[in-house]
């Protein structure tokens, strides 16, 4: 998809909600541009370090930035809770996300609901959007369905 039409997108989301947006440090314009299409602003952001070094022009990518972004009346995760704005976890297969996020996101709102915008995966407790969904680890069904 165009990033326009990712920002014309009508997600499925709350008036009052939490966006976690990932970005590869050459389209966090283009992210930034997504959530304030999506109606959220931005507040803050964390840095995952896949540990081992990738391809790139100006420098060889070892990271991707995960933006945080809110809407409506939403509080930040308990202050016990909270961690490092570093997460280090190595990378999996081309373009998945580690689930240690999604681990955690479920540990600050564990009454939330959860929407992951273009899964490739079902995973409990989890709502998923996208034409790409091929794996489902709940019944570990592969349906190729659009959710």
């Amino acid at each position: 998809m165009s990033d326009e039409e990712i920002c014309a997108l009508k997600i499925p989301a709350a008036k009052d909600a939490i966006l976690y947006l990932w970005a590869t440090a050459p389209r966090l314009e283009a992210g930034l541009l997504v959530m304030q299409a999506w109606g959220f602003r931005y507040k803050t952001q964390a840095v995952w370090d896949k540990v081992k070094v990738g391809m790139g022009f100006w420098f060889r990518g070892q990271h991707e930035i995960l933006m945080v972004g809110t809407r409506g009346d939403v509080s930040p995760p308990p202050q016990a809770l909270r961690i490092s704005s570093v997460i280090r976890n190595p990378r999996g297969a081309h373009s998945s996300k580690p689930d240690y996020v999604r681990d955690k996101i479920r540990e600050w709102y564990p009454d939330a609901k959860r929407l992951e915008m273009f899964s490739r995966l079902k995973r409990p407790g989890w709502d998923v959007f996208g034409n790409q969904v091929e794996y489902d680890l709940l019944s570990g069904a592969n349906d190729g369905q659009n959710d």
